[in-house]
């Protein structure tokens, strides 16, 4: 297919057909125009039959046919209809292309006349945070012209890779399409940033475009260093070396603990900031349990290497883990950071403080489940939005930027001191939602965020300990503990996790359907 971009919004090709469609859904289209009338050539595809393709694929479709050589006044308004209500990004076809370049041409244009793109609201990141942050502010007003930048194909439910490391969920589970999951109204940018000019309100992508707003949300998440260790990418995936924190190696994980008949585990927890500091915790305990079960765990020696100096920073959670520690006979190694790794000689290697003195020290492992460093996206942290730590800064209370009222941060990418969850960007996004808003109306922040973030400790299978706090380590349960002592493995708890929390996630947070976290309103009088 001969697909040429018009703007971030449109492009335009030759006549399609309808075993096209399927390839036009997977490079990220979400709507279709035929600018053909039918029965123009022989063998040309009713559009009838192209709507049944586009339907067949989750595509809206448009037929407005004209005439070549006669595009009218009504045809352009016509069509600028079209390209303001349809989701985009939009591909418009006819015989050749022109037809429907042209008619673009006479349609109110999307962009500026210096090519620069303008929305009312720019969201840069389409994961959990951008896409709950999206749907919640559609929600609240369809009129809002907004766009998501956001280059990846794929979405992943990243808070089930511990359960696919445990054989609990299969991988596809955790994974969507990022096309069926923009909100409607919303403008999909197929592309990465560059780099922020807030002083112009503009962002530039890295195929070179601008992009224009009056609000900008900032939430890419975090970036994953796995290059920080020495020798840990190139044995990634064999060696006995696995992570969940990625899609394709949580498998390898469920196969390396599944074929494990006793010897040397070693679970690793990098320094902090890292996202769902538990996971490295739950990956552990789970294989544990399982080994348990499997009679194999008097014969393995269990290492816990994290770099902080407590097992969980909230303190209340500690005795229950401290359980599980003493039940599966874990060998806890406080302030032991993994600094290089031979997967070939199955060796790690460990920089450890012991008071004032720093050693290393090398271990042998037989199977060895590795948490990277984990630091801000290279382009936010070169950014005049940076705060010292690399991330974007924020209020704490409202995740405005100190500096530009009219931006405001969220998620992973946030410098904000809460925990680095899914849980976390789930109470953010409505705070996000109302507050730019507010700043799209030139009304200061109306809604504050308490720093709630969850972290379900899986202990076993069937059991966890369910983590809830904010700001300052406070403990902010959902339920009352008579339902849920959250200090305490629940069953009920797991029933959360494995049952509840994934339809949630698909069907209520990326929906904008704010179940039990509507926004908390700033008291104007007080």
């Amino acid at each position: 297919m001969d697909i040429r971009t018009i703007n971030a919004r449109l492009s335009v090709s030759p006549q399609i057909r309808p075993e096209d469609v399927p390839a036009i859904a997977a490079a990220g289209f979400r709507s279709i125009i035929c600018n053909r009338p039918d029965g123009e050539e022989a063998g040309q595809p009713t559009s009838a039959a192209m709507a049944a393709a586009a339907q067949a694929n989750g595509l809206a479709f448009t037929h407005l046919p004209v005439v070549a050589g006669k595009l009218a006044d009504t045809d352009a308004a016509l069509m600028a209809n079209a390209l303001a209500h349809l989701p985009g990004p939009v591909l418009a076809y006819c015989r050749s292309g022109s037809r429907s370049e042209k008619l673009s041409a006479m349609a109110e244009p999307q962009d500026s006349a210096d090519g620069l793109a303008e929305f009312d609201i720019v969201i840069v990141g389409g994961g959990s945070a951008g896409i709950a942050t999206a749907a919640s502010i559609l929600r609240r007003n369809r009129d809002v012209k907004l766009a998501v930048v956001e280059p990846s194909e794929d979405h992943y439910y990243q808070p089930g890779w511990t359960m696919v490391g445990a054989g609990v969920f299969d991988p596809e589970f955790t994974h969507r399409r990022e096309a069926s999951l923009i909100p409607p109204g919303a403008e999909w940018i197929k592309s990465a940033v560059a780099r922020f000019e807030p002083d112009a309100n503009h962002v530039e992508l890295s195929d070179g475009r601008r992009i224009g707003y009056r609000v900008l949300i900032v939430c890419p998440g975090i970036k994953l260093d796995w290059d920080a260790i020495p020798g840990l990418a190139e044995t990634l995936g064999r060696n006995g070396v696995t992570s969940n924190y990625r899609y394709d190696l949580a498998p390898y994980t469920h196969r390396l603990v599944r074929e494990f008949a006793g010897g040397t585990a070693i679970f690793t927890q990098p320094p902090m900031p890292i996202k769902c500091a538990g996971a490295p915790q739950k990956a552990m305990y789970l294989s544990c349990h399982r080994w348990e079960k499997a009679g194999v765990l008097d014969a393995a020696d269990v290492q816990f290497h994290t770099a902080g100096t407590a097992l969980f920073g909230v303190p209340a959670y500690v005795p229950a883990l401290m359980d599980y520690v003493d039940r599966y006979g874990i060998d806890l190694n406080f302030e032991s950071k993994l600094v290089a790794i031979d997967g070939p000689a199955r060796k790690a290697t460990f920089e450890q403080r012991r008071g004032d003195t720093l050693t290393t020290v090398d271990q042998h492992f037989d199977m060895i489940h590795v948490v990277p460093p984990q630091i801000a996206p290279d382009f936010i942290r070169s950014s005049p939005l940076a705060a010292p730590s690399g991330f974007v800064a924020v209020d704490e209370a409202t995740l405005q930027h100190p500096d530009y009222p009219n931006i405001f941060a969220l998620g992973d990418a946030c410098a904000a001191s809460n925990a680095k969850t899914a849980a976390a960007a789930r109470k953010q996004a409505p705070v996000v939602a109302v507050n730019a808003l507010a700043a799209l109306a030139g009304q200061p922040p109306v809604a504050d965020y308490d720093g709630y973030g969850s972290c379900p400790l899986t202990v076993e299978a069937g059991k966890i300990v369910l983590a809830e706090f904010g700001y300052g380590g406070k403990l902010l349960p959902s339920f009352p503990a008579w339902l849920i002592d959250g200090t305490r493995p629940s069953r009920l708890s797991w029933l959360l996790k494995d049952t509840i929390l994934p339809p949630v996630y698909w069907h209520g947070m990326l929906k904008g359907r704010e179940w039990m976290v509507k926004p908390h309103m700033i008291d104007a009088n007080g």
